[in-house]
C-alpha cells in the first residue's frame, strides 16, 4: 500500500529556502550586535574635593654667633723707682764737655774719595742679555731674515748628502752696532754651521742696544734654516 504525501506537507522541497533565511537572519543579528551603541550615562557630579589646609613651613633664620675677640691685656704697670740721694754724696761720673773748636794744631782725618771710573769701565765691557732698549736690525726682524735668506749659499756637500735643518747662532752687537763674536749654540752639520757663521759675520750694522740711555754690548740670537727643495 503506497503512502501518499501532500506536496504542501513535504518540507524537503523548502529546505534550501529555510537554510538561506536562517543565514540571512544570523547575519542580520550579527550586524545589529556590532552596530549597537550605548550612550554613556551623564555623570551628575565628579565627587567631592576636600581641600586640606597645608601649613607653610617656616624656615628659621639662623645666624652664626659673633665671636668677640678677647679683650686686650691690661697695660703693664710702670713702677717708678726713685733713688733719693743725699746732698753730701759726691758723683764720680761727671759729664765733661770738650771744646770742639779747631785751631792750627788740630788734625782732621779725611776719608779718601773712591771714584766710580772703574765701575764704568766694567759696565762698558759687560755684555747684557736683557736691556731696556734691545738691539735692532735696520728694518726690523723681517728685514734681518730676508738678508740672511739672500746671503746664504747652500754648501754643495750638504746638498749631495741631503743634509738640512736649523742652525741656532748667538752673536754680540757692540756699542757701535757692529756684529762680533758669533758662535753656534745648536748646530746641524759642520758645513752648515760654517756657512751660518759666515752669513752672521757679514751682517751690516745694527741699531745698538741701550741701558740707562747709553749704548752697551748686547747678545743677539738668530736661527738660519737650511732646507732642500
Amino acid at each position: 500500500m503506497e503512502t501518499k504525501k501532500s506536496r504542501k506537507a513535504d518540507l524537503e522541497s523548502k529546505r534550501s529556502t529555510f537554510f538561506l533565511i536562517g543565514i540571512v537572519v544570523a547575519l542580520g543579528t550579527s550586524l545589529v550586535a556590532f552596530e549597537w551603541t550605548t550612550k554613556p550615562i551623564r555623570a551628575e557630579s565628579l565627587g567631592m574635593i576636600q581641600s586640606l589646609a597645608v601649613e607653610e613651613e617656616i624656615i628659621p633664620i639662623t645666624r652664626e654667633k659673633e665671636i668677640k675677640p678677647p679683650p686686650p691685656p691690661p697695660p703693664p704697670k710702670v713702677i717708678e723707682v726713685l733713688n733719693i740721694v743725699d746732698d753730701d754724696i759726691e758723683i764720680e761720673d761727671e759729664l765733661v764737655i770738650e771744646d770742639s773748636e779747631a785751631d792750627d794744631e788740630t788734625i782732621i782725618d779725611v776719608q779718601p774719595v773712591i771714584e766710580a771710573a772703574e765701575e764704568e769701565e766694567e759696565d762698558m765691557n759687560q755684555i747684557f742679555l736683557i736691556v731696556e732698549e734691545p738691539a735692532e736690525f735696520p728694518g726690523g726682524t723681517r728685514a734681518l731674515y730676508n738678508f740672511i735668506s739672500n746671503a746664504v749659499r747652500y754648501p754643495v756637500i750638504a746638498q749631495e748628502n741631503g743634509i738640512q735643518g736649523r742652525v741656532y747662532v748667538k752673536f754680540v752687537v757692540n756699542e757701535e752696532g757692529k756684529v762680533s763674536d758669533g758662535e753656534i749654540t745648536r748646530g746641524v752639520d759642520a758645513s752648515l754651521d760654517k756657512e751660518a757663521l759666515r752669513v752672521i759675520n757679514s751682517l751690516p750694522k745694527f741699531k745698538p742696544g741701550k741701558q740707562r740711555g747709553k749704548p752697551v754690548k748686547v747678545y743677539y740670537n738668530a736661527q738660519i734654516i737650511f732646507q732642500l727643495q
